[in-house]
């Protein structure tokens, strides 16, 4: 049975930092990209982050980029983001993903790219 486990959220301070974990059962995340997206109150999900198999191919989105960083340590089957000068903006419950394009952007919606998900870990960005 696959399963992706979030850790790492929690309450933090404006200016803050958090490292979100992103770690797998029943299969090796190596093989795949994995999507990080976020859903705050009365928003839509959205990604914001791409951890490609390999480096070139991870992308982060506008709202993140240069505060967001992926990274993956395959001996723990496990991939991280690491989040900087939080602001309260990024409140919001944070998913992993695996997706079986490994993060390559496309113009249109692909059924079934993100096959398995985890059950999300609470971000609050808050003095």
């Amino acid at each position: 049975q696959v399963q992706l486990v979030e850790s790492g959220g929690g309450l933090v301070q404006p200016g803050g930092s958090l490292r979100l974990s992103c770690t797998a059962s029943g299969l090796t995340l190596e093989g795949y990209g994995i999507g990080w997206f976020r859903q705050a109150p009365g928003k839509e999900r959205e990604e914001i982050s791409c951890a490609g198999r390999i480096d070139r191919m991870s992308w982060h989105r506008d709202s993140v980029r240069g505060r967001f960083l992926v990274s993956r340590d395959n001996d723990r089957n496990t991939v991280f983001l690491q989040m900087t000068n939080l602001g309260p903006e990024d409140t919001a419950v944070y998913f992993c993903a695996t997706d079986r394009l490994g993060c390559v952007v496309m113009t249109s919606t692909v059924p079934d790219r993100y096959e398995y998900w985890g059950q999300g870990t609470q971000v609050t960005v808050s003095s």
